[in-house]
């Protein structure tokens, strides 16, 4: 049984929570913990907090021995870190933070130090007594999505430059129309739009999320992209449904240009005489990538007489491409290799009969030579019966968004587990 003096003081705690407008159950429930100020995973509102950036010359060592962490624990961090991020690793310009604290005489002591690595990733190295911790993030990034277009002037990258838009984006947009659209014969009065998402980092761009759509005016022709998921995987796709994908692609090389084409007459610049000249030549630096344009078998690898170091690869379809004048050829490119569309397969050189570095790249279907500008080029398998409304629905959505403006609700956000709405035809016709 309780004292008197207990059930008074229990009564006047009760009195004390009923004044409060609260019950002894509500009373009992801890109060939310209010937001910590979290810098790279750490609470900072527990430290004082020194920012610098890495002088020229300046190594981790001396930066940290500034501080007064000792040489021992300056190689055990050496030592910790090697397999997740050396110390010599560290790069004039980046800024790092330092986390103090101080004892109670007032003596300063560092805890951590986070080095910026780049925009979105840094390092973070911890001191913790006689140990140490290195432990490497990423920043969070905010998606903004974003809409631009542009007009060609030169090329792709000189739009995309000019409009300040990202530069991955001229890279994304060369891989998703490579099948489709010669970036060598872009003219001026192109122009394209393009959906996309754009990551940052303390309002600082930090590279391009997905790409949601794209339109491609060549020639006075649109060339769409929409994105959807067939057989586990997402890729790109024309306004019908055809894939963006073709069994050819168009060039062999990216970032170059076309330096004779295709005709029975070229007069040659080292022979001096009128001769045919079955090709197409794309001027490019010494060493620029070459890739195979489709999956195929390596049926010549070597010196090729006034071709140089040549590959022959034999396609389905009875076509052969041949590539002219490398530097090299890729590791493990050999006769008899197989080759998939993309893979790297050698180097532009200047080999053979040659006046500078280019890339003489040429098709020959059953044994004839034919232009590798007007080969018509047949597509990957299209969009299915059973995936058609799913991809018409993401389509009409992506289509209206870059044509125009779209409510935020009838964006196209995610392309799993869609739920394409009933016409309401259907609806009427199951209804009792």
């Amino acid at each position: 049984m309780k004292s008197l003096k207990e059930l008074a003081l229990l009564g006047a705690v009760v009195l004390s929570l009923a004044g409060c407008g609260r019950t002894a159950e509500q009373a009992s429930e801890q109060e939310p913990e209010a937001p910590r100020n979290l810098l790279y995973g750490i609470d900072a509102d527990e430290y004082r907090i020194e920012k610098g950036e890495v002088n020229p010359g300046q190594t981790l060592g001396g930066i940290l021995g500034g501080y007064g962490v000792t040489a021992r624990q300056i190689d055990r961090l050496d030592r910790a870190a090697r397999e997740v991020f050396p110390l010599r690793n560290i790069r004039a310009g980046h800024p790092y933070t330092v986390f103090i604290h101080e004892d109670s005489l007032n003596t300063p002591h560092v805890d951590y130090l986070a080095y910026e690595r780049s925009v979105s990733e840094y390092v973070v190295f911890g001191f913790h007594g006689d140990s140490v911790s290195v432990v490497p993030g990423q920043k969070e990034y905010q998606i903004r999505r974003c809409k631009k277009t542009a007009t060609i002037e030169s090329s792709l990258w000189g739009a995309i430059m000019r409009e300040d838009m990202p530069y991955a984006l001229a890279a994304e947009l060369e891989d998703i129309y490579q099948w489709s659209i010669d970036f060598f014969g872009i003219q001026p009065g192109d122009y394209f739009t393009v959906v996309y998402d754009q990551r940052s980092i303390d309002s600082t761009r930090a590279g391009i999320g997905r790409i949601w759509g794209a339109k491609f005016n060549h020639g006075g022709k649109d060339y769409y992209a929409i994105p959807f998921r067939q057989d586990g995987r997402i890729t790109y796709w024309e306004y019908d449904g055809g894939s963006l994908r073709k069994q050819l692609l168009k060039a062999p090389l990216k970032y170059s240009r076309i330096s004779s084409k295709f005709t029975n007459a070229r007069y040659h610049p080292i022979y001096k005489v009128y001769r045919p000249h079955h090709g197409v030549d794309y001027a490019a630096p010494k060493g620029t990538h070459v890739h195979a344009v489709a999956d195929g078998v390596v049926t010549f690898k070597g010196w090729g007489g006034g071709g140089g170091n040549t590959l022959k690869i034999k396609h389905p379809g009875n076509l052969v491409t041949g590539y002219l004048h490398l530097s090299g050829f890729a590791k493990g490119i050999q006769q008899g290799t197989h080759v998939t569309q993309g893979q790297l397969i050698g180097y532009v050189g200047s080999t053979g009969a040659s006046t500078g570095p280019h890339l003489d790249y040429r098709i020959w279907k059953n044994g004839t030579p034919i232009n590798p500008l007007t080969i018509p080029s047949e597509p990957a398998v299209p969009i299915s019966q059973e995936n058609r409304a799913a991809f018409e629905y993401v389509r009409d959505r992506i289509v209206a968004e870059l044509n125009g403006e779209v409510a935020e609700e009838e964006r196209i956000t995610q392309l799993d587990s869609l739920i394409v709405p009933q016409p309401a035809t259907e609806i009427a016709a199951v209804q009792p």
